[in-house]
């Protein structure tokens, strides 16, 4: 067989000019340990707290604790996918959700996915779960009421809008409810609700769709639910996820009402977390953080100021200046009397 050395010349000027250098640099790791909802993984040395990190089958995680040797890791879904020596991936992006229009009478779970049956979330915004809080300069006083739509409430412990409110109670007392007729008292306000399911039953949070369905709340409100059966870091990640879905809203100027059923669900995931990283447990077993966890997420609903500037002064018509009317006489002053020395 010959070979025509113009033709080699050729094919290898076609193959030079045609090349492209693309370097693909990755952070990577490899799951040295997988079980209960968190991995741990050797490697990642470039990664960022509370970034995405993506398993393989497309499952997604949160990087939660960065240790000298290896990297704590909440896993956002079926964990049981996940082996021992699976790769994983960096994607330097934080913890988002979309957020916009296309969330209003939805259900959906903590990371946005819809669980209503209705299909996709059509929207191209999305917002880091979390975020700085605003200012003091940026916050403004208490001034407008919430009305609850329950007389006795109203009446004697009134809630503005920017208030963060504790409902506490016992068991089957009307909690839920509570926080439900407020809802359904927002319509034709221009209040966009959204309401954080975290532990709950399935049935219950059916229950709660249903009741808005029925009355029609579902036109201004977003259910974001995290079952009891949902692993824990889901569970820890709801509230969050609510809260940034409304701060869109806040932001846009609008008003927007979070409630969260409950914040105790929450507080026991994250402690649960907690423990299986190793993290040092205080009283009743929850880590020395938990009040921060809790008081971040309430310092994220201020009222915002709207920023709007004061009216200019009315400019005054070309023309004589007005007439000023005269001043009265100052009155003498008081003769002083002088005291006596002693």
């Amino acid at each position: 067989m010959k070979f025509n050395a113009d033709e080699i010349a050729s094919v290898l000027q076609t193959e030079i000019e045609t090349f492209e250098s693309q370097i693909d640099v990755r952070d990577v790791g490899r799951v040295i340990e997988v079980g209960d909802g968190i991995a741990r993984v050797y490697g990642l040395s470039g990664v960022m707290a509370n970034e995405m990190v993506q398993f393989p089958g497309g499952v997604m995680g949160l990087a939660f604790n960065l240790e000298e040797t290896s990297v704590g890791i909440i896993i956002l879904g079926d964990y049981l996918q996940i082996a021992e020596g699976d790769e994983v991936r960096s994607t330097g992006q934080v913890l988002s959700v979309p957020v916009g229009e296309a969330v209003i009478g939805r259900v959906v779970d903590p990371l946005g996915n819809p669980l209503d049956g209705k299909g996709p979330l059509v929207t191209s915004e999305r917002r880091p779960v979390e975020f700085v809080a605003p200012g003091v300069a940026e916050r403004q006083p208490v001034c407008e009421p919430l009305q609850t739509g329950i007389k006795a409430i109203d009446a004697m412990t009134p809630i503005g809008r920017g208030q963060r409110e504790l409902i506490i109670g016992d068991r089957k007392t009307g909690k839920t409810t509570i926080a439900i007729d407020t809802i359904l008292n927002q319509k034709g306000t221009g209040v966009e609700c959204f309401y954080v399911a975290v532990g709950q039953k399935e049935s219950s949070t059916a229950n709660v769709v249903d009741v808005l369905r029925r009355y029609g709340a579902m036109d201004y409100t977003t259910v974001i639910t995290a079952g009891a059966s949902s692993p824990s870091p889901l569970q820890y990640v709801a509230p969050y996820a609510g809260c940034a879905m409304a701060e869109y809203f806040m932001y846009r100027g609008e008003h927007t009402l979070v409630i969260y059923d409950d914040l105790s669900k929450q507080a026991a995931a994250y402690r649960e977390l907690s423990l299986l990283m190793r993290r040092p447990p205080g009283r009743e077993d929850y880590p020395g953080d938990i009040f921060y966890c809790q008081s971040r997420l309430q310092d994220q609903a201020p009222p915002v100021s709207t920023r709007a500037r004061a009216p200019a002064p009315a400019r005054r018509s070309a023309g004589p200046p007005p007439a000023r009317a005269p001043r009265r006489p100052r009155p003498p002053p008081r003769p002083r009397r002088h005291r006596r020395p002693r």
